[in-house]
């Protein structure tokens, strides 16, 4: 009863290995900076240089490198900072992501999420409460980082509750959360914002067609909606069965102890939450109401006057799902008297706001960065480079060793630079263009789903992700000993699991020509 988890020996040796190179690497915005001085001093040596590739057309187009050390172009970088290389930097993206962010702050501030954890773990049998758990946990990605500091204490606390160890639902919630981050039912997340918008930035900054393999237009907010809806099916199913498995029995023979301060009762419904959640099930009606008034009215399909088909409830598919989130919230808020006036509305968007902060910072220096990337040809040359060397080893006629290799290496990389965002600007310009290149049926939207499947799938056995300390927090209020060794042990399976059926998954939809999304 008294046993801690103990990683065996060569574990604890990688746990190391990582924490000390986790250690050494910079943080994201430094990256970027150096990158940036960087393409300065070696656009200057190299600028004029002259190379040729196959264009769009199969015929061959020269790019020539421009030296960024040269008056106009140094105008150009001044000129374009602030407003091209930033603010309208991949149309907009950054705005878009800002204003859905600012949508789920109010339904998250209302405390509706909490409200819906409770009520679900009410009425769920003990067999299939590691299945819900881990499934809110991958449903939890669209209001971004509230799965880590809501669910999780919660899931604890359920467990509690029913007299089990809260750390068999944290392990739970936290595969969910982090190792399935990228799978949802419903589109258009900020997960889905920032690897579709970028990945369409990526593509068309170096000629690549935004289009699946068989010519049809991407949509970056729904391009892989339908892998995402199946993979949130089997993750939930997976890391059910392997919390029931093998993380229940290992952890329910470990001790752990109860804060003093800790009511459990706090699990129970108040009667004003009741009432906030059926006010929330009208407002999700009429939210829901209000979109399919949009979209069969002024939002429908029509053919503009070059005779393309339109579909701009798709185009504004991000808005229509923020409305929805915004009266979801409005209604649960002021029916519990969580907002009280307008201002509590406006103190709710701005406490999501204040979480913003790093990625103003973040996205300043990497825009930047790869807006003189492509300005200057140095990427285009990068992924000439890349694409001449793995089409030197054959590899464009093993288009899925092409995923696994990449889903490998970006799973690998993930174990010591934490943030998705923040890898994703550093593989997506490289990996995006060069491996269409090497291969046509590696279109963006295969490639970006590749990084999701890597991404999620080692989140939870790395000491670099953002919010491991404070996992480690809220696991230390029932096992105060437990070392961030301890819960990579836990996580193991988990990992594991979810990255090669994942994996195999991307792959079926592959081989089988399926689509990813519409």
């Amino acid at each position: 009863m008294s046993e801690t988890l103990n990683p065996a020996k060569h574990s604890r040796g990688m746990i190391k290995f990582i924490e000390r190179a986790g250690q050494k690497i910079p943080d994201p915005v430094v990256i970027f900076m150096f990158l940036f001085a960087f393409i300065l001093v070696l656009t200057s040596l190299i600028g004029g240089m002259q190379f040729e590739v196959m264009g769009a057309d199969g015929g061959s187009v020269t790019h020539t490198i421009k030296s960024m050390t040269d008056t106009e172009h140094v105008r150009w970088l001044f000129d374009n900072a602030l407003l091209q290389n930033w603010l309208a930097f991949g149309r907009g993206v950054l705005g878009v992501i800002l204003i859905v962010m600012l949508a789920v702050g109010i339904a998250e501030h209302s405390g509706l999420l909490s409200a819906l954890i409770k009520k679900v773990g009410l009425r769920i049998s003990d067999r299939w409460l590691p299945y819900m758990v881990v499934f809110l946990g991958i449903m939890s990605s669209i209001a971004s980082d509230a799965g880590y500091l809501v669910l999780i204490p919660l899931a604890g606390l359920l467990y509690a509750g029913l007299g089990k160890n809260p750390l068999i639902g944290m392990a739970a919630a936290f595969a969910g959360v982090s190792a399935g981050f990228s799978a949802n039912l419903i589109p258009a997340t900020p997960s889905d914002v920032i690897l579709g918008g970028n990945a369409r930035i990526f593509a068309e900054a170096q000629g690549v067609p935004f289009t699946t393999a068989s010519g049809k237009p991407l949509n970056p907010a729904t391009m892989h909606y339908y892998f995402i809806f199946v993979s949130t099916i089997i993750l939930t199913v997976v890391g059910g069965w392997i919390t029931n498995r093998f993380i229940a029995p290992r952890l329910s023979a470990m001790d752990y102890q109860l804060p003093d301060d800790l009511k459990l009762d706090d699990f129970q419904l108040t009667a004003r939450e009741q009432q906030g959640l059926l006010a929330a099930g009208f407002g999700l009606l009429a939210a829901l109401l209000g979109v399919y008034l949009l979209a069969t009215g002024p939002l429908a399909p029509y053919t503009n006057a070059v005779g393309r088909e339109v579909t701009p409830y798709l185009d504004n598919v991000i808005l229509l799902i923020s409305f929805v989130f915004v009266v979801v919230g409005l209604c649960y808020g002021i029916t519990t008297r969580k907002f009280k006036s307008l201002q509590d509305v406006v103190t709710a968007m701005v406490k999501q706001m204040n979480t913003m902060g790093y990625i103003l910072v973040l996205t300043f220096f990497c825009y930047n960065f790869l807006a003189m990337l492509s300005y200057s040809g140095l990427g285009t040359y990068v992924t000439y480079l890349g694409a001449t060397f793995l089409s030197s080893l054959g590899l464009q006629s093993f288009p899925i060793a092409l995923i696994i290799g990449f889903i490998l290496t970006t799973a690998f990389i993930n174990l010591f630079v934490g943030g998705m965002t923040s890898k994703w600007m550093l593989l997506g310009p490289i990996f995006v263009p060069m491996l269409y290149q090497v291969n046509p049926n590696m279109t963006p939207d295969m490639v970006t789903a590749a990084f999701r499947v890597a991404d999620s799938s080692t989140n939870i056995i790395t000491p670099m992700m953002t919010y491991a300390g404070v996992i480690l927090a809220f696991m230390r209020k029932y096992k105060p000993e437990l070392k961030f060794g301890d819960v990579i042990s836990m996580m193991v399976p988990y990992s594991a699991a979810f990255l090669v059926l994942w994996s195999a998954l991307l792959v079926i939809f592959f081989a089988f020509g399926l689509p990813l999304g519409f």
